[in-house]
């Protein structure tokens, strides 16, 4: 009914840059808000960026200045634009979408995509 596709990851130095992509399909209506989360060994998943239906976009403090969230006109789509990457940075990349409805109403809780390694290091 609802999927995400994202691509993109990969291997960067220290200071390089990556930038990531997602697609949502099926039987969609509208989203709410699409983003990005991370997780990496024994850490729990952490929100990186969000951006609303309305234009609205939030940033976890560690990023902030560094990486970048937009979505096309469609609102089915997001990226991450990641600069001056650093190790820290170095996870699971997860795309969402949350607060998506199609011809029948909301579906229930949020889209995941399957993730996209991204890997910082010399």
């Amino acid at each position: 009914q609802v999927q995400l596709a994202e691509s993109g990851g990969g291997l960067v130095h220290p200071g390089g840059s990556l930038t990531l992509s997602c697609a949502a399909s099926g039987s969609i209506s509208g989203i709410n808000v699409m983003g990005w989360y991370r997780q990496t060994p024994g850490e729990e998943r952490e929100l990186v960026a969000a951006f609303t239906r309305t234009g609205s976009t939030n940033y976890a403090d560690s990023v902030m200045g560094r990486f970048t969230v937009s979505r096309d006109n469609s609102k089915n789509t997001v990226t991450l634009q990641m600069n001056s990457l650093k190790p820290e940075d170095t996870a699971v990349y997860y795309c969402y979408a949350a607060g998506v409805w199609g011809p029948d109403g909301y579906y229930t809780g949020a889209f995941w995509g399957q993730g996209t390694q991204v890997t910082v290091s010399s």
